[in-house]
């Protein structure tokens, strides 16, 4: 095998050097959305009307699976410089899907659907109760009332139910909701007054009874009418954005605003952004415009006034005014300049070519704008935008000053070219290669020793490489630079504890496995205890490893679909399939060796990940320099706060995980009986320790050269990114040449499948050996081979399933998300390791109560008192080993089963 995996590697040298050197090709980044396609239906007249103008200030939203349209205010007769009035509306416009997901070609409306009074100006935010409709103004006053609008498409009917009314009326502002809680920001009080910075709250989670309206600090910008706000999370949890308006003065010209604020409802702070701009550090203004959050970690800005033109109108009007004025006192006028003043106000109007056609993108983890795209014909403004059917919809709205439009824009998502043919050649070359190590290794495994252990015939640095690898995952290699990308170094510290674990498992876990030559872990703690604890013990693990095959198999998926195009579930099964393949031919030993040429790839395309920015950035000390700008390399919170990823935090959940993963875990432990002895087996311990350690810090620095890359080149980011922890092989595919793009990609792939081959081998050991041969003791060698490959195929098909279910889930963060897990129920199991070497008195019933209380009271911490993830796995540990030990001195052991040899206390008596 080792001859193999030495004929490999020049392979691929060979396709590293022929796709630098002749097909770096840079791969152009689509716009985000396509505005030609699907044409939606104007809108129709109002009641009793012939023509519909357009209508601006209108609240729009979804509900019910329909759009809605309700209120505005239009010039329905001639445009406001030739006299026109301006009405507003109190009509209701809806818009429902075929059968089949797509518009109708009609709107719906009907006498019936009227608000209570006509309003525009408002802010409307759909929710899944209905479309909340707040504020607004008429052509007198602003508005405090708050509603919401239920569309009830069985019935065709409307129904409308007020909540609690605003602090004070208000129009012209700007909100968003974050979680279950609505914001508002700015706004006018009453018409013709001054802007305000008020920012309230609404709290939808709480019953009817308990809602009310909260006044909040506000940010330290100006006062603003006509921002933009949304909500997007920023790599932690979700957080309002604010843009842009403008701030009126009595007398005065008015202030266009081009700066951006930051709310963190965690910790209730505003925090000043980068100023708006279209990427050339030009301050821009956008009031007006509309904007919608996109993909994982943008707001898309639609548009917008930049506020030249409003001014120039401005100052034009106040000298009209004031000519108008001395005529009037005076007596006299100055006909000549009044008359030509008055022409050019009418060929401003007349003449004017719209608001902006730019879309502007903003990233808010590297808090940086660029034009991503622009539209023929202007985006219209006094409106929103709003995710429906999967597309983005701009109703009507205002599309030059005192203009409105009757049409409603669908702009539909764009996706980027996905891979190259060579791309795709190396993948399937690559995968090919691990079905072949199967293939090459089926015939070796002819007994169940050989399909679970290899004979003992695996080399101390292999056994070592494959540990690390069945550690390091698709979960490490991606989430661990979209963790650090997205904040900072602050988790470092988690993967650094098996420096401290890695002797204790070396000196206290491996004599015991290795002197009783067991072939799963749990056989330990059936000598040790009684078969109770054995099966329970392996009951949890196989279902920890079912729940693990799901999350580590789904998340190489989605960076597949994120840079081909295919299908996530063609991922899901593909991989899922091929595992099964190999690993029920080959055993362990297909297993290990894949490991062996994963960790190679892997490691080495993450220094060429480095490298290739470092070139890109100016080189490796600007690359650093401009990390630690960005406060990038933070790497300790030393508060004592167990809610947040402090250093205490996770250097108890790194420990505890680690014990979990190094002491307990099948897949790592299996590792250990594979080589020819004890000696080999802590050597390969110590190589996965030492390896970890530079490993971790070569991801971080990853995920910061992330960071400084896309901080200089946000043009090149997709804003359809779908999952957060995409980010690198999005880079890999977008950035690096074709072929070694496909390559690493390959090995992304190859990280997730190592993991699934561990765990089903490792789960075919267990279920063959705890159960199987346990009840069944007279099963000859070649009955429990044949359930160990049954098993193992049941293992794969299972997990793959689990994926395919969790697929449909949303989850920002799939690592966090496993460490939460393996707390949460593989927390008991590093204490019933613990509790039978180091506790002597500790017996059966009273090791199963501390398990029991450890599952208790790690959910509880869950539901009640809520903790970080990383916790878990410390309080699962800690509270079953402390458990235990009391209610083995509170309650008799029923038989006195012999230790001797079996405890650190006892290990040299047998």
């Amino acid at each position: 095998m080792i001859q193999l995996i030495r004929k490999i590697l020049p392979c691929l040298l060979l396709l590293f050097v022929f796709s630098e050197s002749w097909l770096a090709a840079e791969k152009e980044l689509t716009q985000p959305f396509n505005w030609s396609g699907i044409n939606l239906p104007d809108l129709p007249p109002a009641s009793g009307e012939v023509k519909q103008a357009g209508l601006a200030g209108p609240f729009v939203g979804v509900h019910g699976d329909a759009l809605l349209v309700a209120g505005g205010a239009n010039f329905p007769d001639l445009p406001p410089w030739r006299g026109g009035n301006k009405v507003w509306w109190n009509d209701v416009y809806v818009l429902e899907k075929e059968a089949d997901g797509k518009p109708k070609p009609n709107w719906f409306t009907s006498p019936r659907l009227e608000l209570l009074k006509s309003s525009a100006y408002g802010v409307a935010i759909s929710t899944e109760k209905g479309l909340l409709c707040i504020g607004g103004c008429d052509a007198e006053r602003c508005h405090d009332d708050v509603f919401r609008l239920q569309w009830l498409p069985d019935e065709r009917e409307l129904k409308l139910q007020r909540l609690p009314n605003l602090p004070r009326p208000l129009a012209f502002m700007a909100g968003a909701m974050v979680d279950d809680v609505v914001y508002l920001m700015g706004g006018l009080e009453k018409m013709g007054g001054d802007a305000t910075n008020n920012f309230w709250s609404l709290d939808l989670s709480k019953t009817d009874a308990e809602l009310a309206w909260q006044e909040l600090p506000p940010w330290s910008g100006p006062p603003r009418v006509l921002p933009l706000a949304a909500s997007q999370s920023n790599g932690e949890n979700d957080c309002l954005y604010l843009f842009s308006g403008r701030n009126p003065h009595l007398g005065k010209a008015t202030e266009m605003l081009v700066d951006a604020h930051k709310f963190d409802p965690s910790k209730m702070t505003w925090s000043p952004l980068a100023n708006v701009s279209a990427g050339n550090d030009q301050p821009l203004c956008i009031m007006a415009g509309t904007c919608a959050p996109v993909g994982v970690a943008h707001i898309l800005v639609f548009g917008g006034a930049d506020g030249e033109r409003f001014l120039e109108i401005e100052k034009l009007n106040a000298r009209i005014a004031e000519l108008d004025r001395s005529a009037e006192d005076s007596n006299e006028t100055n006909s000549t300049e009044l008359s030509e003043l008055k022409s050019q106000h009418l060929r401003f109007h007349e003449q004017h070519t719209g608001f902006s056609k730019d879309i502007l993108a903003y990233h808010v983890v590297t808090d940086s704008w660029t034009k991503v795209g622009e539209e023929e014909i202007p985006f219209p403004v006094t409106t929103q935008a709003v995710a429906w059917n999967g597309s983005i919809v701009i109703p009507t709205g205002e599309t030059s000053p005192g203009v409105r439009t009757a049409k409603v824009l669908l702009g539909e998502p764009e996706r980027s070219e996905g891979f190259g043919s060579l791309d795709y050649a190396a993948v399937a070359v690559y995968l090919a290669v691990l079905v072949c190590i199967g293939i090459r290794l089926a015939g070796k495994e002819k007994t169940p020793e050989d399909f679970f252990k290899a004979g003992g015939r695996i080399p101390w640095w292999a056994a070592g490489l494959s540990i690390f690898g069945t550690q390091l995952s698709a979960i490490t290699f991606m989430a661990l630079p979209a963790k650090a990308y997205a904040t900072d170094w602050t988790y470092l510290f988690g993967n650094l504890p098996i420096l401290l674990v890695a002797p204790l498992i070396v000196f206290c876990f491996l004599p015991f496995y290795r002197k009783l030559d067991v072939t799963t872990a749990y056989e330990y703690l059936e000598k040790r205890f009684d078969a109770s604890v054995r099966l329970v013990a392996s009951g949890f693990f196989i279902f920890l490893q079912l729940a693990r095959i799901g999350i580590v198999l789904l998340l190489p998926s989605l960076a597949l679909s994120v840079v081909t195009g295919v299908d996530v579930t063609t991922c899901i099964l593909v991989m899922g399939v091929l595992c099964i393949i190999y690993v029920t031919l080959g055993g362990i030993e297909a297993v290990i060796w894949t490991d062996v040429l994963q960790v190679l790839v892997l490691l080495g395309g993450a220094i060429y990940v480095v490298v290739s920015i470092a070139g890109e950035v100016g080189g490796f000390r600007s690359l650093i320099s401009q990390a630690q700008a960005a406060e990038k390399l933070n790497y300790i919170d030393l508060r004592w706060n167990f809610s947040e990823p402090t250093l205490w935090t996770l250097l108890l959940g790194g420990l505890a995980a680690s014990l979990i993963s190094y002491g307990s875990d099948q897949t790592v432990v299996q590792r250990y009986l594979t080589t020819k002895d004890a000696k080999a087996s802590a050597r390969s311990i110590w190589t996965n320790a030492f390896l970890t350690v530079p490993a971790t810090l070569l991801f971080f620095l990853v995920g910061a050269a992330l960071y400084v890359f896309f901080s200089n080149h946000p043009e090149t980011l997709d804003p359809h990114l779908s999952t957060a922890d995409a980010i690198l092989p999005f880079y890999v595919f977008a950035q690096l040449p074709e072929g070694i793009a496909g390559l690493v990609i390959a090995g992304v792939f190859a990280a997730a499948m190592s993991s699934l081959d561990s765990s089903m081998n490792s789960v075919a050991a267990a279920v063959t050996t705890d159960f199987h041969a346990r009840f069944r003791p007279s099963s000859t060698a070649t009955e429990k081979l044949r359930v160990a490959r049954v098993a193992t195929v049941a293992v794969g098909v299972a997990g793959t399933a689990l994926a395919l279910f969790l697929a449909g889930t949303e989850i920002k963060s799939l690592w966090d998300q496993f460490v939460g897990f393996l707390g949460l129920f593989g927390g008991g199991l590093g204490g019933l390791f613990l509790l039978a070497i180091f506790a002597e008195k500790a017996h059966a019933r009273g090791t199963l109560i501390g398990l029991a209380v450890s599952a208790v009271i790690v959910f509880s911490l869950k539901t009640w008192h809520p903790v970080h993830s990383w916790f878990y796995a410390f309080a699962g540990v800690a509270s079953c080993f402390l458990a235990g030990i009391i209610a083995s001195f509170m309650i008799p052991n029923g038989d006195v089963q012999s230790t001797t040899g079996l405890t650190w206390k006892t290990r040299k008596e047998d």
